[in-house]
């Protein structure tokens, strides 16, 4: 038995590495895919004035400033990105 009423498609978040190399204000599409927010989701809880960091509009588009999503995710704008080297032996 299917139940067609539920949607069980995960939605995929953005990496550490991703979220700090985020210019200092994203779409409003990059800030939902950062939050795990489905895109329908995003934009009624912006049009609603509820979306879980301020939403900048600019005509009919809709930005996020990096700080805040940042905050609100917990990460310190100061954290250094992860590298790909984890040979941190000196020669």
């Amino acid at each position: 038995m299917t139940d067609h009423g539920a949607e069980e498609t995960e939605i995929p978040g953005m990496t550490l590495e991703e979220l700090l190399a985020l210019p200092v204000s994203v779409p409003l599409d990059d800030a939902n895919r950062a939050l795990s927010l489905r895109r329908s989701t995003g934009y009624a809880l912006a049009r609603s004035g509820r979306y879980p960091v301020p939403v900048l509009r600019a005509g009919r588009t809709y930005r996020v400033a990096r700080a805040a999503l940042l905050r609100v995710l917990g990460i310190s704008p100061d954290t250094p990105a992860p590298t790909a080297d984890t040979d941190n032996t000196a020669v």
